[in-house]
């Protein structure tokens, strides 16, 4: 379904590997007013690290989380936590504290707001950065809802198929990033009412879709 090829770049040559971090974050559509978000962390070491006739990596943490948030308020109504690898016992004693999601908004302002709850010792490291990780994702989810409602539907992709430039949904992102400076050009010119173009994604995928379809 999805690419599951190495991110990274190419492993420097004769460079020991000495730890793996991988982050995953997958976004569903509910319900018309709802998305599901699941994440995980997981930390390994590789083979032989800490004993050398090991063949396996090991798993030093894994720890995973799936926020329910409503759509389009981006408030959590539900969080679950789940530790499927642990250093110490009294790792999952924190788990219940993460209910504390609950009712927060993951717009502008989530992530002072996940420090203060969950920084340090009021919380686990790596779910707390897990979960910093995650909360783009729903913001990421804007046109995808749409255009998954459109495609229900049998309308034309909202992302593509018609001037976007009516839409005020780009508000919500001014700020998150340098292009959104609120004052910058690219927010400049929104407001003007300029239309906006596809995103480069979707313009060079329609792009090699065009030009496929020419060689058949």
């Amino acid at each position: 379904m999805f690419e599951t090829d190495s991110i990274l770049p190419p492993q420097p040559e004769r460079l020991e590997t000495l730890h793996d971090r991988e982050y995953r974050v997958r976004a569903y559509r509910k319900a018309n007013d709802r998305l599901l978000i699941q994440g995980a962390v997981r930390d390994q070491k590789p083979p032989g690290l800490y004993k050398t006739d090991d063949p396996d990596p090991m798993t030093i943490h894994h720890m995973q989380l799936s926020l329910e948030i409503s759509f389009p308020y981006l408030e959590i109504v539900d969080a679950t936590v789940h530790f499927e690898a642990h250093p110490t016992a009294s790792c999952p004693s924190i788990i219940d504290h993460y209910s504390n999601l609950v009712g927060l908004s993951i717009a502008r302002g989530f992530t002072h707001k996940v420090r203060d709850l969950f920084g340090g010792p009021r919380g686990c490291t790596h779910t707390t950065a897990l979960l910093q990780a995650m909360a783009p994702v729903a913001m990421q989810c804007f046109w995808s809802m749409r255009a998954a409602e459109a495609k229900l539907n049998g309308e034309p992709n909202p992302i593509s198929g018609r001037d976007r430039s009516s839409d005020d949904t780009w508000k919500r992102i001014i700020g998150t990033c340098h292009v959104w400076d609120p004052d910058g050009p690219h927010v400049a010119a929104r407001m003007q009412g300029m239309p906006e173009e596809p995103p480069l994604f979707l313009r060079g995928r329609l792009g090699e879709l065009a030009a496929e379809h020419e060689q058949r």
